[in-house]
């Protein structure tokens, strides 16, 4: 369910909550791979590094905080019979899971800090409302029995990388075909871009592949900001390619981890990034780094200079 921008945990890092105040980090290096890390690396490295080694604390964000609620409430619709998952039911699940999302993730309060008449917060209730009932327009959930939710998938590949995600829902056909589905609260890519949209499922799929050893037949994704469903039918040789790239990433990662080299990648997304105080391309200075790297001379040339994969 990276959609959110959301994870628990940042892969390769054990110990408490990195935004926890008072809370020790223990910084590790980085021992596996989900596909919003791919993309913080193909992004930024130095974006990476400020994640997964670092951890360093991040604000909590509307769209992203609301990504999450929108997830809740279509995950838990489901726990209702197929004749009661109506868009006035789906709908009212969003204040409850919204007092469920506070309970575990306080921080979230802090959006709504200044709104003592709690406007701008039923704006954003209205918002998640919309975003779930625009659902009902893309896919009928009285029709749908799904196999899994909210699946946390885990894999090694036959090269020792570790590959791990959330898969928002995975349906199975009687006939054993599987479809692998993915809600975006935001809008549709335009069709240039619709590749990298795919990134996170083909990654989905390339785990079930090598789980299961099923290549799922549909990737779905379902863009509730926009009404629009992107989908994608994979064969193996577009997973044995995804694999391949990555290796290839997982590569320059490795390199980056070792060498302690982390380069900025500027784009015009840096200007909703949390790090520009501890970033050189905004004259930051990033913390220590606090792994060992190895000697100089061994060589860093390149490391952290992949472009997208």
């Amino acid at each position: 369910m990276e959609s959110s921008g959301v994870e628990s945990a940042p892969e390769g890092v054990s110990g408490g909550e990195g935004g926890a105040e008072g809370v020790v980090r223990v910084a590790v290096a980085p021992s596996s791979l989900s596909p919003s890390r791919a993309s913080d690396f193909m992004r930024c490295p130095l974006l990476y590094r400020f994640r997964v080694i670092d951890r360093l604390p991040e604000k909590p964000s509307e769209a992203a905080t609301r990504g999450t609620l929108v997830h809740a409430v279509l995950e838990r619709l489901f726990d209702a019979p197929a004749a009661e998952r109506t868009a006035p039911a789906a709908k009212s699940l969003v204040p409850g899971q919204w007092d469920r999302l506070r309970e575990s993730r306080p921080e979230v309060a802090e959006l709504f800090e200044g709104d003592p008449e709690g406007e701008r917060l039923a704006r954003w209730l209205g918002e998640a409302e919309r975003l779930v009932e625009r659902w009902f327009s893309l896919e009928d959930p009285t029709r749908l029995e799904p196999a899994e939710r909210e699946l946390f998938v885990e894999t090694e590949l036959d090269s020792g990388l570790r590959l791990r995600g959330i898969i928002d829902r995975v349906d199975v056909a009687p006939t054993g075909e599987v479809r692998i589905v993915d809600y975006k609260t935001g809008k549709a890519p335009r069709p240039e871009y619709a590749e990298d949209a795919l990134f996170q499922m083909k990654f989905y799929a390339l785990v079930v592949w090598r789980l299961k050893r099923v290549v799922p037949r549909r990737l779905q994704l379902v863009y509730l900001g926009s009404g629009d469903v992107l989908t994608y039918d994979p064969v193996p040789a577009d997973l044995e390619r995804v694999e391949r790239k990555l290796l290839a990433l997982w590569a320059a990662i490795r390199e980056a981890t070792e060498s302690g080299v982390w380069r900025p990648r500027p784009t015009k997304l840096c200007g909703w990034c949390d790090h520009q105080a501890v970033c050189p391309e905004f004259g930051g200075t990033p913390p220590p780094y606090p792994l060992a790297v190895r000697a100089a001379e061994s060589g860093a040339r390149g490391a952290g200079r992949m472009g997208p994969v």
